[in-house]
């Protein structure tokens, strides 16, 4: 019997802090199912703690206090795995994947955060390395599990429509030519040579931005907001958190949403929840 899977991705900013200013009310009122966090900057009792009433697994980074990512669900997890690619990365607390039976089919789900990155420093090359791993890592993950999704914070607009100020933005980590390349393959028709921003041709991967499809060629719905100015205020935004889906899900997907605060006052986070129903069970 074909049921309705709500799953929601944040970047909670700290998971405590998060806590404090008002996630469990929105939590109550969301109906989610299961729940992806990036940016959780907390151990797995604090986790726990934050999250009463729910199954939790978490990757910490080695380095406390710093990234962070988890998944929470309202029914146990099957597998859990956190084996992405070198040491280096599978201890930034920055990649997690679980297994969730549901209706007999299992749902592979994952929660992500890329590095920020910083033109011309290491902290670009850590993410150039991210983002490679992923890449190889996708394919891998849709064979395994046919219905699969990377949820999280991949620190990447794709598009000009991803950035309210792009034209700013064109030399700067977040809206690179090469990182956008890759976003190019993840979402180019499978197995076709696909053209890149950056001038490169790669073999399209096939999966889908869920955000993207159901909203069209619209500006946004952006996803974060800088603490700066106005931003907030003034709709300045990103989006650069995503549902990327195996076509096997992206054929299931039902409703998508970008909870967007009321106010600046309001928020718990300087993400915004990315929310979407997929129907799973055959």
């Amino acid at each position: 019997m074909p049921r309705t899977i709500r799953i929601a991705s944040v970047n909670v900013n700290g998971i405590r802090a998060a806590a404090r200013k008002g996630m469990h009310a929105w939590l109550e009122g969301a109906d989610v199912d299961i729940l992806t966090l990036q940016e959780v900057r907390a151990g797995a009792d604090d986790l726990a703690a934050s999250l009463p009433g729910w199954h939790v697994v978490g990757d910490e980074a080695l380095a406390k206090g710093r990234a962070g990512v988890a998944v929470a669900a309202r029914v146990p997890f099957g597998a859990v795995r956190t084996d992405f690619a070198d040491d280096a990365l599978d201890t930034a607390g920055r990649w997690i994947e679980v297994d969730v039976e549901v209706e007999s089919e299992t749902l592979s789900v994952v929660s992500a955060y890329v590095h920020t990155g910083e033109v011309g420093t290491a902290r670009q090359d850590e993410k150039w390395a991210f983002l490679d791993a992923m890449e190889h890592r996708m394919p891998q993950l849709r064979a395994a599990a046919p219905l699969s999704l990377i949820t999280g914070d991949l620190n990447v607009g794709h598009r000009e429509l991803d950035i309210r100020n792009w034209r700013g933005n064109l030399k700067k980590a977040g809206f690179l030519p090469r990182e956008r390349a890759y976003f190019d393959r993840f979402l180019g028709v499978e197995g076709a040579d696909v053209p890149c921003t950056d001038g490169t041709s790669g073999a399209g991967l096939g999966w889908v931005d869920v955000g993207r499809r159901f909203h069209g060629d619209v500006d946004g719905p952006y996803t974060w907001w800088s603490n700066r100015g106005k931003a907030f205020d003034n709709d300045t935004g990103w989006r650069i958190d995503y549902h990327l889906a195996s076509p096997e899900l992206a054929a299931r997907v039902e409703d998508y949403r970008v909870v967007r605060a009321p106010s600046w006052d309001t928020r718990w986070s300087d993400h915004a929840p990315v929310v979407a129903d997929y129907r799973i069970g055959l």
